[in-house]
């Protein structure tokens, strides 16, 4: 009997672990860039200017992990992040100085766009 929860146990930790290594982070779609910088949560700055986090918002670390905003303020971070539909920050993910910079110089258009688009794909890619 024993030997049977022992094998179940097993097995069922090697099942998780195959399903683990299926996940992959995607990159997010109709996301901007910017500094994020949390005051007094829910109160933010977005590159300088006055925001807000909705409620349920959601801080994404480099490990796709959830950061708790009051766990970061004070802190100026890169991140991409999206909007819900009252306008308010719902989502972001931190990204390094390093994605930020290549991100930061797409420039602006049609093919700027296309380009921040390739490279948050490359971003989110690497991160497994």
């Amino acid at each position: 009997m024993k030997r049977c929860s022992f094998l179940f146990i097993v097995l069922a930790f090697l099942a998780s672990l195959a399903f683990a290594q299926g996940i992959r982070r995607e990159a997010p779609k109709d996301v901007v860039l910017g500094k994020m910088v949390v005051t007094a949560p829910p109160q933010i700055t977005i590159d300088g200017k006055p925001d807000q986090l909705s409620p349920g918002s959601r801080i994404r670390d480099l490990n796709n992990m959830l950061v708790l905003s009051g766990g970061i303020v004070g802190k100026t971070l890169p991140v991409v992040y999206k909007r819900d539909a009252a306008g308010l920050v719902h989502e972001a993910w931190i990204l390094t100085e390093d994605e930020y910079t290549k991100l930061g110089g797409t420039g602006g258009g049609a093919d700027g766009f296309k380009r921040f688009v390739e490279l948050l794909a490359l971003i989110f890619g690497a991160r497994r």
